[in-house]
């Protein structure tokens, strides 16, 4: 297994933010203080003097409990104990995906034990954790796995679940089909030990955020990952200081935000997160529920809408105190409230995340007066070995995959023409420029303002002359059938669904193919000096 850096200058819709986040451009420091390499500031950071240890000692005890329930493995245990002992967080998190979701799931947790490691090694007693976002509540998005088939065509497996609809969804169960379901996923991943795991992980009656822990705790027993599950009541109760703050303090938080989110359009930068003057930062559940917290102002005293429930502030903050597991933090303060529940010294997460966290860390410095630093997670595009011996053989790279299927096609069409026609072509297209450009010389010396409608005319002509090579390649691809498939099964393979194959091929997936090993290649070949996309070949 081998891996080479590619810019995500290269990579599509990446965002001027993330950019300039990787560049360590200076327009982005207001933002975000800490540049994206953990090297660089490591020794500045600490977290001991602003975690008290009573709070150290009941949120180890909870991490204890639940990660015994999942069958940790002793490695983890051992990390609980060391973070109970006064070690740092290396964090991560993540929807609770249907079979594990998609590869960069993995990638995120790999990316924090290699920051845990990295961290221990400069001197900073540090652990992995990821956070199980099971109080979010949209289901559509992590009730499906899309799993190659066959060609790697793209087969699309959705889970039956039981619940009340956008209820948490550690609070959903998976439904009998279940085992179908498994069975299916089976058929295609062949019979392999990843298999046998999901069966045992995925059971009707389970919650998914229980399904999805068991197979992490599995898969990351060696690394002794500490998972957390983001909705345990006694999570919630030690997390209810800062959901009151949120209440006491939301105009100056609606005002913090809606200035951050005014100076990073500014800058020319995106909101990753719309925030309107009735924002609030809760959730709170109604009859299992989860629905937003808004607030209307009159300028001297504020009432809260809890769905279309009128409550005031105080009466807001009681119902925190009695029932603080019925509340729950929007996408701007979940990262406060971890953070405030962890000794957390850095997170790592993806393009999205690094742009949350240039809005909340107007959060972070109201309610916690500190803002976490957050790197970079590993990124990736795995390359089978019939894929690159595709790549090759058609003279195509993996940007231009990126250009999408229609236009691959298209690519691999020119490269089958027959030798002679793509000699012609070359040679009309040296003699074009052979021909052109004495005409525009001379045109030059009789009136230099003809020299750019010389080059114009020429610029149209090698167009057409590309036109016309375009039109031979659809011809050949239409006489080709073997062509479209190749192109397709590349497309499909590497840039599924026109996004990056890490969002949309599950990491069982390679797990099937590869063995629970391929986790540890993986994690020897991550480049930490790279901070931008990496093409790992297997």
């Amino acid at each position: 297994m081998k891996a080479q850096c590619l810019p995500f200058s290269q990579i599509p819709h990446t965002t001027r933010l993330f950019a300039d986040f990787l560049d360590g451009s200076p327009e982005l420091r207001p933002f975000l203080a800490r540049p994206p390499r953990l090297a660089e500031w490591i020794k500045d950071e600490t977290v001991k003097p602003r975690y008290e240890a009573t709070r150290r000692d009941k949120i180890s005890s909870i991490l204890e409990r639940q990660n015994r329930n999942w069958d940790a493995s002793a490695k983890t245990l051992a990390n609980v104990a060391r973070l109970r002992a006064g070690a740092s967080a290396a964090v991560t998190g993540q929807q609770v995906g249907l079979f594990g979701g998609p590869v960069f799931a993995l990638y995120k947790a790999l990316s924090a034990v290699k920051l845990a490691d990295e961290s221990t090694r400069a001197g900073v007693e540090t652990v992995p954790v990821f956070w199980l976002a099971t109080q979010d509540h949209d289901l559509s998005e992590i009730d499906h796995v899309v799993i190659p088939g066959a060609e790697a065509s793209l087969q699309n497996l959705v889970a039956p679940t039981e619940g009340v609809p956008d209820a948490p969804v550690g609070a959903v169960k998976l439904g009998p089909e279940i085992d179908s379901l498994v069975a299916t996923a089976a058929s295609l991943l062949g019979s392999t030990p990843v298999v046998e795991l999901l069966r045992d992980c995925y059971r009707a009656g389970e919650l998914m955020g229980n399904a999805f822990a068991r197979l992490y705790a599995h898969l990351f027993a060696e690394w002794g990952v500490i998972l957390l599950d983001a909705s345990d009541p006694e999570l919630n109760a030690v997390a209810a200081p800062i959901y009151s703050r949120a209440i006491d303090q939301a105009s100056e938080l609606e005002d913090r935000l809606l200035k951050r989110g005014q100076a990073l359009e500014a800058a020319g930068y995106h909101q990753q997160v719309k925030v309107t003057e009735s924002s609030t930062l809760l959730f709170a559940l109604r009859s299992g529920t989860r629905v937003p917290v808004h607030c209307h102002s009159d300028g001297s005293t504020s009432t809260f809408i809890v769905g279309d429930e009128p409550i005031s502030a105080s009466g807001l903050r009681a119902r925190i105190n009695v029932a603080p597991h019925e509340f729950s933090p929007n996408v701007l303060l979940r990262p406060v409230v971890q953070d405030y529940l962890l000794p957390t010294l850095v997170y790592t997460g993806g393009a999205a995340e690094v742009a949350y966290f240039a809005q909340a860390s107007a959060v972070y410095e109201t309610l916690l007066e500190r803002v976490t630093p957050i790197v970079p997670r590993f990124s990736a595009t795995v390359v089978e070995p019939r894929l690159q011996g595709l790549l090759e053989r058609y003279g195509v790279t993996l940007t231009d995959v990126f250009r999408g299927p229609e236009a691959l096609r298209e690519d691999l069409a020119r490269q089958a023409l027959p030798q002679e026609l793509q000699a012609a072509f070359d040679q009309a297209d040296t003699s074009l420029k052979k021909s052109v450009e004495p005409i525009r010389e001379a045109l030059i010396r009789l009136d230099k303002t003809l020299g750019d409608s010389a080059a114009n005319a020429s610029e149209k002509m090698h167009y057409q002359l590309e036109q016309l090579r375009s039109r031979a390649a659809r011809a050949e691809l239409r006489q080709a059938e073997v062509l479209g498939r190749h192109a397709q099964l590349l497309s499909n393979a590497l840039y599924p669904e026109k996004t990056l194959q890490e969002r949309v091929i599950p990491g069982v997936y390679f797990l099937s193919r590869y063995g629970e090993g391929w986790l540890r290649d993986l994690y020897e070949c991550m480049r930490t000096d790279c901070l931008d996309h990496q093409v790992v070949t297997v």
